[in-house]
């Protein structure tokens, strides 16, 4: 019996997701296939690559095996890669980044887009807060990311968010068409310490709010603003994640922040990636052109 890259991959994709079901979703496959995939593997070698019970973790000699599929499938990648960029093709799989209001309120109906316009690129999502996606990209881990106020350079421009309140629906503000943040030094106020924060510091600038709660997680800080435990500023797009008794009302003092999608900095990117930015970038002059 021959090994085969497809071992390979299954092998990894194992590892690296921290099971079968999840490699399988990842891989595009049956949970079976992967199954049978890395069985194959282990008669080619002739020992067992994972322990199975429990965690599943790669063996002693699964270890020792791993740097080397990893190796293996890289070049494979690489030269597949090599061809499509020698024949300009939009295809293949693309490992995305964003943050999590990105990947709520934004990606969704942009995946769609993209899924009728490049059927032959599989797109898969990474959430991350603003920092690790910029830090992904920048190291290879992803192939393309939304990033928030990147620098200039190469990227298509997919909106811009603005800043809310983040109200409970009872509060005597929630019904006004505007806020000034002023109006909510009185409150108790969370802060979203995630990418959020200096735009967030940047909207309380000069004024004397300090907050009662740092929370990092988005939908924590939605639980505890339903609960009456303060109030909160928040990107636009959080309204994707609202549940019913909040509210989003807008701040009279604009803050925003641009979201740009592009490729690795420094580097060449792989045709889908092109393909992708270039379709966002053509959107949006459609619609500067239309407005």
């Amino acid at each position: 019996m021959t090994l085969n890259f497809a071992q390979l991959r299954a092998f990894l994709a194992v590892v690296d997701e921290g099971g079968f079901g999840t490699a399988a979703e990842a891989l595009g496959l049956t949970q079976s296939a992967v199954s049978h995939a890395v069985a194959a593997l282990e008669r080619t070698l002739g020992q067992p690559v994972l322990h199975r019970r429990g965690a599943v973790r790669p063996t002693a000699f699964g270890q020792d095996v791993l740097a080397h599929a990893r190796s293996a499938v890289a070049a494979s990648v690489a030269m597949t890669d090599l061809a499509a960029r020698s024949r300009g093709l939009a295809q293949g799989t693309v490992k995305l980044a964003a943050p999590p209001t990105v990947c709520q309120g934004l990606l969704p109906d942009l995946l769609a887009r993209w899924r009728d316009e490049f059927p032959h690129v599989r797109v898969r999502v990474f959430e991350g807060e603003d920092d690790e996606v910029a830090d992904w990209l920048g190291n290879g881990t992803v192939e393309v990311a939304v990033l928030v106020d990147p620098p200039p350079g190469a990227g298509a421009l997919v909106g811009e968010d603005a800043f809310h309140a983040l109200l409970r629906d009872d509060h005597p503000l929630a019904g006004e068409p505007e806020v000034d943040v002023a109006h909510l030094v009185d409150d108790p106020f969370l802060l979203s310490c995630g990418g959020c924060e200096r735009h967030v510091r940047k909207v309380c600038r000069g004024l004397p709010i300090t907050p009662v709660h740092r929370v990092r997680e988005l939908g924590t800080l939605l639980a505890m603003v339903r609960a009456g435990i303060g109030v909160s500023i928040v990107p636009g797009l959080l309204s994707a994640m609202l549940t019913p008794g909040l509210v989003l009302v807008p701040l009279t003092r604009r803050v925003t922040r641009r979201l740009v999608v592009g490729g690795p900095p420094g580097r060449e990117w792989h045709p889908a990636v092109a393909a992708l930015v270039a379709s966002v970038g053509d959107a949006g002059s459609r619609a500067g052109a239309s407005g």
